[in-house]
């Protein structure tokens, strides 16, 4: 079970993407031909989906540090919006790998035959939707962390920590 305080790693991320391109390569290699052609907008809604995450990730992360203007956050809804992250990111990471898989096969055919060169565009778009969904994941996840403070608060060097009388003997 995965320990969903820990931030999501991206070695992790690029792990599943490399395991889920190699198994579509594979697919799309015995495939191909019965394949329909793809539509060229068909990834666009993991990049909408990035970029909402990216911006939602920005606005929460003004309301967690508390800048004027904005609502305190609920706990709830960062801890919502860290697990939608860690979901995302994963999703983004598995379509990455199967755009991926695709790309591989596709573009060394591109040249040679036609469905090959209108599948690469599509396929290449696909590819950067599902990267811009990845990195709004990370990044709201990120946007979640709670501003750090002063690990110890009888730390010396910290201006802000309270002064504290030596304990008599």
């Amino acid at each position: 079970m995965t320990d969903l305080s820990a931030p999501t790693r991206v070695r992790d991320l690029l792990a599943v993407g490399a395991v889920v391109a190699l198994v579509a390569n594979l697919l799309v290699s015995a495939t191909y031909s019965e394949l329909p052609a793809f539509p060229l907008f068909a990834g666009v809604t993991l990049g909408a989906l990035g970029v909402a995450e990216a911006v939602g990730g920005t606005l929460l992360r003004r309301r967690i540090r508390g800048e004027p203007g904005t609502r305190p956050v609920h706990p709830l809804v960062a801890a919502r919006a860290v697990v939608v992250a860690k979901a995302s990111a994963l999703a983004g990471a598995i379509m990455t790998g199967v755009w991926a898989g695709f790309l591989g096969y596709v573009l060394p055919r591109s040249a040679d035959i036609s469905a090959a060169a209108a599948d690469t565009v599509a396929v290449s778009i696909g590819l950067v939707c599902a990267l811009v969904l990845v990195g709004g994941a990370l990044w709201l996840e990120y946007c979640c962390r709670a501003p750090s403070g002063p690990e110890d608060p009888d730390d010396p060097d910290d201006p802000d920590a309270e002064p504290r009388l030596p304990a008599s003997g």
